[in-house]
């Protein structure tokens, strides 16, 4: 069923992003990870009952106070309507729309590159280069490096050189049978060039050799120029969407 593929995706992406302190509270996820995207920042649904009344966004609004961050809830449209209905009525403002998109592995373009190099275990030189490419600060990439070095499923860190000069990264974890591909990133130098393409046909046909059945990720639903690479490389199937809701300052 689509829906328990979607929830497999949701498990599949947790793991590929990984918090560094999590908190679990019935069927919610609480992620912390000093700040660095909301995705790791925010309260997660585990399933479909997912809800939240008064005092479990009390519990929530503490933890999230202790961590001197905002309370920000994830809300994926597998929920029922009701819950992020419930946010809205408390002043919760909704930001950040995402697509999650798949593909079975067969649909998808996966071709070997010689000058792709996907590595089981990442290096120092590989989150040098991605965080350079991703504009981090110096305490933003500290806290990369960490969720990276965090990732406990079997993974594949990819790079693409041109001239020995890194123009395109990313990387994907193995959930069960589900490829979830993560900051997927080209050069500013080398857009347009189809090295992006070329990265990520790469990363599917590594992962078809690892045993996955199928490809997911998620992204932003006005990154109309990612959405038009993943269209083209074959994912076109979308499982769900979600967007966040933050809870006002008072």
């Amino acid at each position: 069923m689509k829906s328990d593929l979607a929830w497999k995706a949701e498990q599949a992406c947790l793991n590929a992003w990984p918090a560094l302190h999590n908190v679990v509270y019935d069927d919610w996820i609480v992620r912390f990870s000093e700040g660095l995207t909301r995705r790791a920042n925010s309260v997660n649904p585990l399933r479909a009952t997912a809800r939240a009344d008064g005092a479990s966004i009390q519990l929530f609004e503490n933890l999230f106070r202790a961590q001197e961050l905002p309370l920000i809830f994830r809300v994926p449209t597998l929920l029922d309507p009701s819950v992020d209905r419930g946010f809205e009525r408390l002043g919760f403002t909704a930001e950040g729309e995402s697509i999650v998109i798949y593909a079975d592995i067969g649909a998808v373009e996966a071709r070997s590159d010689p000058a792709v190099e996907i590595t089981a275990r990442v290096e120092e030189d590989w989150l040098q280069a991605m965080n350079l490419m991703q504009k981090r600060t110096e305490e933003q990439s500290e806290i990369f490096d960490q969720i990276v070095l965090s990732i406990a499923v079997p993974a594949g860190y990819a790079v693409l050189r041109d001239h020995g000069e890194v123009v395109a990264q990313a990387y994907g974890v193995i959930h069960d049978d589900l490829l979830c591909c993560e900051s997927v990133i080209t050069s500013e130098a080398a857009r347009g060039k189809g090295v992006g393409r070329r990265l990520m046909s790469a990363l599917y046909a590594w992962s078809a050799a690892q045993g996955a059945a199928g490809v997911c990720l998620q992204v932003e639903a006005t990154n109309k120029a990612g959405l038009a690479l993943y269209h083209g490389l074959g994912m076109k199937t979308e499982l769900s969407r979600y967007h966040y809701r933050r809870q006002s300052s008072r």
